[in-house]
């Protein structure tokens, strides 16, 4: 490891020693970013991490579930070291600003498996979850909910079985997300007691 990475890993640490770092992964149309808004509500402590995308809004979003930016404008942002991960998924880009989060206050990202690999690299100590679907039928049916093109839910539905492959190798949990509450309610479980843990004297 060269010794700007040492530096860029020990600042984050540095930034977030205080707080639990969560990374929420798995394919597209499992529901991460309902879960991830679900989290926020249930659960004060929580801050989310909001990414940048080069994609489009889809005609289901608000507008606010990303940044949404031009590739220009995202290049030059990796150009000047802005983001903590970054990673190309479809054709469109993904990363995550360098966190600040408020004090006392635990921090979530909701990112690509790709990105969540960066994380572990820089931060060992980060919680990986993996989120996924009870049936590939079911992770198909809500990919079309979403209104998104049917090359794009194509590519997707290929890929999917690797992400989950790949997200299972780096996760520390998995949560089948078959009903909001219920895997919600399971992450929240999961983090009181690393919360718990971490109170204990070792």
């Amino acid at each position: 490891m060269d010794s700007d990475h040492v530096s860029e890993s020990n600042s984050f640490k540095l930034l977030c020693a205080n707080s639990l770092v969560v990374v929420l992964i798995g394919p597209g149309g499992v529901g991460k970013g309902t879960v991830a808004r679900r989290l926020l509500e249930l659960d004060p402590r929580m801050w989310l991490s909001r990414s940048w995308t080069t994609r489009e809004p889809r005609p289901t979003e608000t507008g606010d579930e990303y940044f949404f930016v031009t590739r220009n404008a995202f290049e030059d942002a990796v150009a000047q070291d802005y983001f903590y991960e970054w990673a190309e998924f479809h054709g469109n880009l993904y990363g995550t600003p360098r966190p600040n989060p408020p004090d006392d206050r635990d921090v979530l990202l909701e990112i690509e498996v790709e990105g969540a690999r960066q994380v572990r690299e820089r931060d060992p100590e980060a919680v990986i979850i993996l989120l996924t679907a009870p049936t590939i039928e079911l992770l198909e049916q809500r990919l079309r909910g979403r209104g998104d093109h049917e090359e794009h839910i194509l590519r997707r539905l290929d890929s999917t079985r690797r992400e989950i492959e790949r997200g299972r190798q780096l996760s520390d949990y998995e949560v089948v997300n078959d009903d909001i509450e219920r895997a919600s309610h399971q992450i929240l479980s999961i983090l009181e007691g690393l919360r718990q843990s971490r109170r204990i004297p070792s």
